[in-house]
C-alpha cells in the first residue's frame, strides 16, 4: 500500500554533512510515524531517529544525538535526514520506515524503503 523511496546517499569526508530524503506514496502520509534506521557493513540494523505525524516529537538514538536532524514536510510527503560531522562509523545503508505509532516506532514499523548507502571515508 505505501511506498518509501530514499534519496541523497553517497560518499561524504569525515565532517562533512549529507542530507537524506523519503518520499512516501499509496498512504495518508500524516498519519504514520516515520524514521530511519542503518545497517553497517556486517552488523545488525539498528534505530537511527524518529519523527511523529505532525512533526512535533522527535527522538534520536545516542550515536547520532546532536549531529543528526529529523524533519518532514507533509505537504510534501517527504521526510528528511540532515546529517552533520559524520564519521566513519556512520557509514551504512540508510532505511526510510514508516509506523502506525511514534512511541512504539522502533519496534512496530510497518513498511520499509529499499535503502540508500552513506560511505563516510577520506
Amino acid at each position: 500500500q505505501v511506498q518509501l523511496v530514499e534519496s541523497g546517499g553517497g560518499l561524504v569526508q569525515p565532517g562533512g554533512s549529507l542530507r537524506l530524503s523519503c518520499l512516501a506514496s499509496g498512504g495518508t502520509f500524516s498519519s504514520y510515524a516515520m524514521g530511519w534506521f542503518r545497517q553497517a557493513p556486517g552488523k545488525e540494523r539498528e534505530f537511527v531517529s524518529a519523527i511523529s505525524g505532525a512533526g512535533t516529537l522527535t527522538n534520536y538514538a545516542d550515536s547520532v544525538k546532536g549531529r543528526f536532524t529529523i524533519s518532514r514536510d507533509n505537504a510534501k510527503n517527504t521526510m528528511y535526514l540532515q546529517m552533520n560531522s559524520l564519521k566513519p562509523e556512520d557509514t551504512a545503508v540508510y532505511y526510510c520506515a514508516a509506523g502506525p505509532n511514534y512511541y512504539s516506532f522502533r519496534r512496530a514499523v510497518e513498511y520499509w524503503g529499499e535503502g540508500t548507502l552513506i560511505t563516510v571515508s577520506s
